[in-house]
């Protein structure tokens, strides 16, 4: 099974500044220094706000991925190298990842005409 794009753009974020929100009402702030694929994360250098407004440092926290609402991350994500697009061709194609058609048919139509030109 692979990672959802949120899940990836979290790894992104290791490093930088994120602000996280619980179910609780909670929110921290602070660097991001790991998570995992079920978004427990680890910070440090955190800055905890209660729901009633208190403010309190701490230096790490291990937040558990099922009582997180939400993360805010640095807007410089958005240039991630996971949003660029790919190349032409950069898919696995007609032929799929054996290099040949596969299936009941075989080849048909241009898939046909395509491996003809290839030979």
């Amino acid at each position: 099974m692979s990672l959802g794009i949120p899940v990836k753009l979290l790894h992104e974020a290791i490093g930088h500044t994120v602000t996280c929100e619980l179910k609780t009402g909670e929110m921290y702030r602070g660097h991001l220094m790991n998570c995992e694929d079920n978004m427990n994360a680890m910070l440090e250098g955190v800055t905890v706000t209660a729901r009633d407004g208190k403010v309190t440092n701490l230096d790490q926290v291990y937040l558990r991925g099922s009582q997180i609402r939400y993360f805010i991350l640095p807007d410089m994500l958005r240039h991630a190298p996971l949003f660029k697009k790919k190349g032409r061709g950069a898919g696995r194609g007609v032929y799929g990842p054996g290099g040949k058609a596969r299936g009941k048919g075989g080849l048909a139509g241009r898939a046909r005409a395509a491996q003809a030109a290839q030979r």
